[in-house]
């Protein structure tokens, strides 16, 4: 068998899971329905989509949970003209470690972003393919809430995804301390927010990111809030 060799000099990682409901966004059902939770989903993942391959920052692959053949992803496959890639099994750490070490055979660099920040722009992506080439060896999208939108690097390194206690407000002081631990120089984002609780989809409505005139319809009655004028 041939050596593989890198052709690419940087492809974007997509992580999204499949926009059943009851199983997406769970900390939301106060808000919603199950059914409108998975239909804003759907949203993000459309928006950040868009937004990855509007970039231009290099090929875009979504990596999908629990299955690549998802009617939805098989339709953002064909509408975005982007591969879909299997996640592998475990936790999201363990997850992200298997696409970063398949996708840096391929290419010299590599940045992998989750759908929950629409706030994430396409400036965001093009500073970050840049830095990576200048030779900085990670960067990271922080977060309002502790954790992080998006990691770049330009080596896989599984001490980065090893121990982490994910889910929580440590995250990316955790990934920070294993940064400094292997003696790397990294570049940080302008901080984002993302969608994870009801008072982020109010914020997600006001700031006008996403087409949700829907799923405002399907507010519960004791959270919704009227529209903007002219909406």
């Amino acid at each position: 068998m041939g050596i593989a060799t890198k052709t690419i000099d940087c492809r974007l990682i997509v992580f999204a899971k499949a926009p059943i409901p009851g199983q997406v966004k769970t900390r939301l059902l106060p808000l919603l329905e199950a059914e409108a939770v998975s239909a804003l989903y759907e949203q993000l993942i459309l928006h950040c989509l868009h937004t990855a391959v509007r970039a231009g920052v290099g090929p875009v692959a979504l990596w999908c949970t629990p299955s690549i053949e998802h009617p939805f992803f098989i339709h953002c496959s064909e509408k975005f003209q982007i591969e879909l890639h299997q996640q592998t099994e475990g936790d999201i750490g363990r997850r992200m470690a298997c696409a970063f070490y398949q996708t840096l055979k391929k290419a010299d660099s590599a940045l992998l972003m989750g759908t929950d920040s629409p706030s994430l722009t396409c400036a965001d992506l093009k500073e970050a393919k840049r830095v990576l080439q200048q030779g900085v060896r990670a960067v990271i999208g922080p977060t309002e809430d502790g954790g992080y939108v998006l990691l770049g690097l330009r080596q896989y390194e599984p001490q980065l995804f090893e121990g982490v206690s994910w889910g929580t407000e440590s995250v990316l002081e955790e990934t920070r301390e294993r940064l400094r631990r292997l003696g790397w120089h990294w570049h940080e984002l302008p901080e984002r927010w993302d969608v994870d609780r009801p008072e982020d989809v109010k914020r997600l409505i006001s700031e006008g990111h996403l087409e949700l005139k829907a799923i405002r319809s399907r507010l519960s009655p004791n959270l919704a809030f009227p529209l903007q004028e002219g909406e």
